[in-house]
Formats: structure tokens, C-alpha cells, sequence
């Protein structure tokens, strides 16, 4: 029997990632599913895209985009900056790929370019690193780039009452269309939580990586979890985005 798994953000973690698999105790034929923001944090970011490369050729593995790897390919392939980017995580990706051949960097931006917007399976489950705004659900969404930088489906998700009825004219459109939607991109850290929240339909699997939290793994259907250490206790000489 296979299992599908989602991995939320990891932002350079390679270390808390492999811990997060090993304890989640993968299998061969299981599906991996990852929710974007493997870069910017700690050191190991490139290491960590190799890492993925590698796994996909053993596993099942789904890669969703996020808004990091946007900025990342950016840099990449057209030397585009960003000061911002560059506080948020940016610079140990660019310290790391300076020292990086091009022929590496050309691999990686392979790899950046395969990723996708959303991944939906057969069970009507909607995986996307941040979200989507068209109610029509993400087929009809205008702006693209919503999918990795949205945070209006999880605020809207948590501000919901739960008291209000599925068929009442005020519930949101996006919540009826998927059995269930995983997301990343907004740290549960800034609610005060480390494991992942589920509010209205939606899971919330960024358990703050990059920051002063872990690397979660989840399986799908069960809901069971397994996580890292604290990121920054593996990564003790680095800041990660502190």
C-alpha cells in the first residue's frame, strides 16, 4: 500500500528535511508531494535542490513552485536583483551559488523551470505553495503569480466562522471547490503554532523552517505528522531568516 505525502516550506534545510523523511519512514512506491520554498534561509540550499533532483529519481515525487524559487530563477537566468529578496533569505542562496559551476546553475535552473503552479489529484485535493483569488478555482486565475505569493486564502480561511453553513450566500466560493487545500508561504509560527493548522478546508504546512521552526512532513490522507528539530538547532553557526 502506498502513501501520498505533503512537505511543507524548507528554506535551505536539507538537514531537517532528510531528518523529517527518515521519521516519516518513506517508502519506495509512496508519493512525495512538496509545497515549494526549498531556498533562501540556511546554507544548504543548493545542496538541497541536488537533494530533490535525487529523490525524484526514486520516488513519486510532485514539486510545486514557490515564491522564492521565482526570485531565485530570476537571479539565475537574468542577473536580476533584489534587496529585498536578498534580506529575506536571498543572500546565503547567492553566497552558495557564487561558488557554484555554471554547469551546475544551468541543472538547477532546469529544475526551477519544471515546477508547477498547482498539482490537483484524483480525489479533488488542491496543493499549492500559497493560494489563488479567482473563485472559478485555479484554472481561471488571472495573475498567475498568485499561486506563490497569495496569503488572502489562508486569511480569509482563518477569519472564517465556523459556524457559518457551506450553502449560506456569504461562505466563500474558494472552499467549496476541493475536497481539501495544502498550502505553504504564511509560517504558522506567526500564530503562535509549530505543528500545521487546518482552518476551514485548507492545511497550512509551512511549520516555520525558516525561521525558528521545523520541517514538517504530512501524510494526506491519515493527517499523521512528522517533523524536524528546530531548523535553527541543526543550522547552530547561521541565522536562517532570524
Amino acid at each position: 500500500m502506498s502513501n501520498t505525502f505533503v512537505i511543507g516550506d524548507i528554506h535551505g534545510g536539507l538537514i531537517a528535511l532528510k531528518q523529517a523523511l527518515e521519521r516519516a519512514e518513506i517508502k519506495k512506491n509512496d508519493q512525495l508531494i512538496f509545497l515549494g520554498d526549498y531556498v533562501d534561509g540556511w546554507n544548504d540550499s543548493a545542496r538541497l535542490i541536488d537533494y530533490l533532483m535525487e529523490l525524484n529519481t526514486q520516488y513519486d515525487c510532485v514539486f510545486m513552485q514557490g515564491n522564492h524559487e521565482e526570485m531565485v530563477l530570476k537571479w539565475l537566468r537574468y542577473e536580476e536583483d533584489n534587496e529585498l529578496w536578498r534580506f529575506h533569505g536571498g543572500q546565503s542562496t547567492v553566497d552558495v551559488y557564487k561558488l557554484l559551476t555554471r554547469e551546475v546553475k544551468d541543472r538547477h535552473i532546469t529544475f526551477f523551470n519544471s515546477l508547477r503552479e498547482y498539482y490537483l489529484d484524483d480525489q479533488n485535493r488542491l496543493f499549492v505553495h500559497a493560494g489563488f483569488t479567482n473563485p472559478k478555482g485555479v484554472e481561471f486565475e488571472f495573475f498567475r503569480p498568485l499561486f506563490w505569493w497569495d496569503r488572502t486564502l489562508w486569511e480569509t480561511a482563518m477569519a472564517l466562522d465556523e459556524r457559518l453553513p457551506k450553502d449560506d450566500m456569504r461562505y466563500p466560493s474558494r472552499f467549496k471547490l476541493y475536497k481539501e487545500i495544502f498550502i505553504g508561504h504564511t509560517p504558522v509560527t506567526r500564530f503562535g503554532q509549530n505543528t500545521p493548522m487546518h482552518c476551514a478546508n485548507v492545511w497550512n504546512m509551512d511549520t516555520g523552517a525558516a525561521f525558528n521552526g521545523k520541517v514538517t512532513v504530512m501524510n494526506v490522507d491519515t493527517k499523521a505528522y512528522w517533523q524536524s528539530d528546530i531548523v535553527q538547532e541543526l543550522y547552530p553557526e547561521e541565522r536562517g531568516r532570524n
